[in-house]
């Protein structure tokens, strides 16, 4: 059997993702003009996001139809909320194989360029004030993604603790009631701060942020190097190295996406 490439669907992977796109009502408007099947639509806008062309460039000998249909499939699918869902269901299906490590969470965020001022943007400090945006990211214990937020270049990272706790799913796949809350939480000294310490346990998690001012050796690096890990493979899809996107949701639809497949690795290397 050939090998697939990064951006084609399997079978497997399908039947995951399938039932959960919106039922669609057929339309007469233009009764000629048959509608591009899904399965090729999300394998342009894997194509987009593997590659990082442009969506005009999509090649239209691949079959996948025109970059402006699957731009659109992906902002309908994204509005939907199917992304969001694909992530959450992977999740469970990792927790039912005892691979998703909840005893504690890691928290991190990257930098990345963005051509054009739009919304979630803003003057990053590492970059001359050039305008930029962040991911914030927060892993389990062994680097699978919990959940990612997109916000602009200059917002403090400590701003985005309690937001990236909260917007970890309730996690099914066992008996019993979901789980959502991790243990403990790891973060650099970019998350020293009391009042945010005192808030993570108010939700019942233990903090562990290493201090400013401290000398290095707090042994927290040792667990911390999952979330560098996950960064570099979230950014291995080339469209999320820039923000190319003016809207923030497409921009978005791509981090949950990408999340969402490093779930789906994950879960297939574990057979």
């Amino acid at each position: 059997m050939a090998r697939l490439k990064p951006w084609e669907v399997g079978d497997e992977l399908w039947q995951v993702i399938e039932p959960l796109l919106p039922k669609r009502e057929r339309r007469f408007r233009h009764p000629r003009r048959k509608r591009l099947d899904d399965r090729l639509a999300l394998q342009g806008i894997l194509f987009v996001l593997h590659t990082g062309i442009a969506w005009e460039h999509l090649p239209q000998e691949l079959g996948y139809g025109s970059g402006m249909t699957c731009w659109r499939r992906l902002a309908e699918w994204n509005a939907a909320g199917v992304w969001q869902r694909l992530h959450e269901v992977l999740l469970d299906r990792l927790r039912a194989a005892d691979a998703l490590d909840l005893s504690h969470a890691v928290v991190d965020s990257s930098h990345i360029k963005s051509p054009k001022r739009v919304a979630q943007t803003g003057p990053s400090p590492v970059d001359r004030g050039r305008p930029g945006s962040k991911h914030h990211l927060i892993t389990d214990a062994t680097g699978i993604p919990l959940a990612v937020i997109l916000t602009g270049g200059n917002r403090n990272d400590v701003t985005q603790l309690l937001p990236l706790l909260h917007a970890i799913p309730k996690v099914r796949g066992k008996r019993g009631r979901p789980r959502q809350r991790p243990d403990a939480v790891l973060a650099d000294r970019g998350y020293d701060h009391d009042k945010y310490r005192r808030l993570v346990r108010k939700l019942q998690i233990r903090p562990l942020i290493a201090r400013r001012g401290t000398e290095h050796g707090s042994g927290l690096g040792k667990q911390r190097w999952v979330v560098e890990q996950a960064f570099a493979l979230l950014h291995a899809f080339r469209r999320l190295r820039i923000r190319w996107e003016i809207r923030a949701d497409i921009h978005e639809a791509f981090l949950s996406l990408a999340c969402a497949l490093i779930c789906w690795r994950r879960l297939t290397s574990l057979r």
